[in-house]
């Protein structure tokens, strides 16, 4: 019995919270803010006459949640799909041999440089949903370190939090946020970036730590019991050969075009789909696989991550409970309405705990910072805290939760890609989250007391 918990299904936990966030609507009153441009206007929050929600509107959320999510949903088969293709090619496994021959006696210049750059690409141009396909190949890479699957997820989403609650330039939070706070642009970002720095620091010290403790026993890894041998083994067969260089320059040409795109053309998940469609062919057509082996391999890929794309879905659906229902704007009220009685110092402090609770009901950093920084800046001015401050209370809450919140669908896409349930990469990221909140209150506070 108690094995079992320990083991909780995933699919099992979000279906939990789906009923629990029924249960929810039947206690706290509907209510809403008016709205300009998807804008909170603060002082118009209102209750309002709505019919609660039917008994069965945690299974009819379902099917409303993996709609609302289908654009993720999609890129995950595609990414599998195409992943699949370009490891048939042998290049990825080339690629990630070649990094253990290179790095793998420097652990920490490895992992402290790969989370630095998840984080810097998180920082800049909002990359969440674009690591996906990373997953596999770092879970594959750190077995063959002796190392394990949270490792890999770790470097990743250690990075994309602490980039996104850090963020110089991310258009979809820092932008969003300081032009609604009536900022300048990108203002205060050198705080920002040695945030950044010493965050990313307390980030890889955590992971190494834990890297330690799993090379010394491989007992102590949070999913000794969890089988890998199926799709994340290293091959014989990691030659160099022409093909494959040629396969991972078109990968990067790919990546790097993508990026260019998103700052460039606000490319997004569709572009990126279209992309990575014909990065499969052409490394098919270079690889000199045939027509039906590209698709078969496609299919197979696509088809592993059927669990994946679920989760995904379900993670939406409890979002899709509180709007319809219509009290997340009820949550939010109530959660910022008191930081008004506190001094400077505590109201700084209160914001960040404000912004913490709503991603768990707002998970979308831009959504977040549409509903919650409309609220937050008067607030700010009337508790004497500087709009950069509350801006950077927001990063803060958004950013670090997006790494532990199970209504982050990209999170718990990213899990089941590793093989990882939810209560053990908990067990790993709180120790983190708590250290990281630490920084974030000492900074609050600085923060106020220079008038940051």
């Amino acid at each position: 019995m108690k094995r079992s918990f320990r083991v909780f299904n995933s699919l099992v936990l979000l279906f939990s919270l789906i009923i629990l966030a029924q249960l929810v609507t039947y206690v706290i009153p509907a209510g809403e803010f008016d709205r300009i441009n998807n804008q909170v206007i603060r002082g118009t929050y209102h209750q309002v006459d709505t019919q609660p929600l039917p008994s069965y509107a945690f299974l009819t959320s379902i099917p409303k949640g993996l709609a609302a999510a289908q654009d993720i949903i999609f890129f995950v088969f595609i990414v599998g799909g195409v992943i699949a293709v370009i490891r048939a090619s042998g290049a990825i496994d080339l690629l990630i041999a070649s990094a253990i021959k290179i790095l793998g006696s420097q652990p920490v210049t490895l992992i402290g440089g790969m989370v630095l750059l998840f984080a810097l690409g998180s920082s800049t141009i909002g990359m969440a949903e674009e690591y996906l396909p990373f997953v596999p190949l770092l879970v594959t890479m750190c077995l063959a370190l002796k190392m394990d699957a949270v490792v890999a997820v770790g470097i990743l989403y250690i990075g994309a939090g602490i980039g996104y609650a850090c963020a110089a330039w991310n258009p979809f939070t820092v932008v969003i946020a300081q032009n609604i706070a009536g900022l300048q642009i990108y203002s205060g970002q050198g705080v920002r970036c040695l945030l950044l720095l010493v965050c990313t620091g307390v980030g890889v010290h955590h992971l190494m730590s834990y890297v330690r403790q799993v090379q010394h026993n491989p007992g102590n890894s949070f999913v000794k019991d969890i089988d890998y041998s199926q799709g994340f083994h290293m091959p014989e067969d990691v030659r160099f050969t022409l093909s494959r260089v040629l396969v991972l320059v078109i990968f990067a040409t790919t990546i790097g075009l993508f990026v260019y795109g998103v700052a460039a053309w606000d490319w997004y998940l569709t572009e990126l789909m279209a992309v990575f469609l014909a990065l499969a062919l052409v490394v098919g057509v270079i690889s000199r696989l045939t027509p039906n082996a590209i698709a078969t391999t496609f299919c197979r890929g696509a088809a592993e991550l059927t669990t994946t794309a679920l989760l995904i879905g379900f993670a939406r659906s409890i979002q899709v409970v509180l709007s319809e229902a219509r009290v997340i704007d009820t949550i939010i009220n109530g959660l910022a309405e008191p930081l008004q009685l506190f001094p400077s110092a505590v109201a700084a402090v209160g914001m960040l705990a404000v912004q913490t609770v709503c991603n768990f009901f707002i998970p979308s950093g831009s959504g977040q910072a549409f509903v919650t920084m409309p609220i937050m800046v008067p607030l700010a001015d009337l508790t004497l805290v500087t709009r950069q401050t509350a801006v950077l209370a927001y990063q803060f809450g958004d950013g670090f939760t997006n790494m532990i919140v199970p209504t982050n669908a990209v999170l718990m896409g990213v899990l089941a890609l590793a093989k990882i349930p939810y209560q053990r990469w908990l067990r790993f990221i709180f120790p983190l989250l708590c250290k990281l909140y630490l920084v974030a209150i000492a900074a609050l506070l600085v923060a106020v007391k220079f008038g940051y």
